[in-house]
């Protein structure tokens, strides 16, 4: 898979040279395979945690989506498509984010890791590492194909993936206590980012805006979800850090009731730049546990 055109080598030549004139303070956008490893490119946060935790120092880890941006409104620019190219595994999710799919039909890398494919995804929801199981599955999946890419640091990437996986385990574990006994068993979120967490632990998850953070819910949504609140004994509508608070806040002001952040973890943001997949998702259950009134 890794076809380049004649234009694409003489590409990469200038860019190879950029470090060697930079190289007294300037920063390099290639990557040193010498120091860092080999490079690998993830399309979205929770996938560049897993990357990351999986490859260690063994690896370039690339993001192509930046802190603070939702994953689901990507464009790539031509440098990242080039990164695409140039690298030696990507870990992404084919239907999230169609740019990526395109540049990888078009001229991926050898080893190609669909995290879709490996979390073995049910209808059209795309927010499978809510489930922790599940990103084991993918990380799992990762290290076979950057084990296979760099096998002379195999070893390293099995103790790795072994490390995460106790972290997902114990997080897996945290949440089936922490959400056995709860008096309300219902969710009302900002948008439908939440339905695997809430299959793997009992929760049913309404949205009020729909799978895309972008949807508009209509009047008689609105109405449904107002007369739910109230049936369900809800004391709080959720809302994210990525996407507008907008319908949240006035569904939950017309009702008297509370509202909170619930964080579908599709990125980093200004407010949670110091923490990561772990934290958050803990974070997410301490704000769950209050508003479900669980024991």
């Amino acid at each position: 898979m890794k076809v380049r055109s004649s234009l694409l080598l003489a590409v990469t030549g200038v860019v190879v040279a950029v470090p060697l004139l930079t190289g007294c303070g300037g920063a390099s956008s290639g990557v040193d395979k010498a120091s860092r490893g080999i490079a690998v490119v993830s399309s979205f946060y929770p996938l560049q945690y897993v990357a990351q935790r999986v490859a260690g120092d063994h690896a370039d880890v690339e993001n192509l989506t930046q802190p603070g941006r939702e994953p689901h409104d990507l464009e790539l620019t031509v440098q990242q498509t080039k990164d695409i190219a140039d690298s030696d595994v990507v870990l992404y999710e084919k239907g999230f984010q169609p740019d990526i799919d395109d540049a990888i039909e078009q001229n991926g890398p050898d080893h190609v890791v669909d995290a879709a494919t490996a979390a073995h995804l049910t209808g059209d929801d795309p927010h499978f590492w809510l489930d922790p199981t599940r990103l084991a599955a993918v990380a799992g999946a990762f290290e076979r194909d950057v084990a296979d890419a760099d096998p002379a640091h195999a070893a390293a990437y099995a103790r790795n993936l072994a490390s995460l996986r106790a972290d997902l385990a114990d997080l897996d574990r945290a949440y089936r206590r922490g959400l056995a006994h709860c008096g309300i068993a219902t969710i009302v979120v900002s948008h439908d980012a939440f339905g695997y967490l809430g299959e793997r632990y009992g929760l049913r998850v309404v949205g009020i805006n729909g799978l895309s953070p972008d949807a508009e819910p209509s009047p008689a949504h609105i109405r449904q979800l107002q007369d739910l609140i109230g049936e369900d004994h809800i004391t709080t509508v959720f809302s994210e850090r990525l996407a507008s608070r907008e319908f949240a806040q006035s569904i939950a002001g017309d009702l008297g009731i509370r509202t909170a952040v619930l964080d579908p973890i599709e990125g980093l943001s200004d407010t949670t730049a110091d923490q990561d997949y772990l934290s958050l998702m803990r974070s997410n259950l301490a704000t769950l546990r209050t508003a479900d009134r669980c024991a």
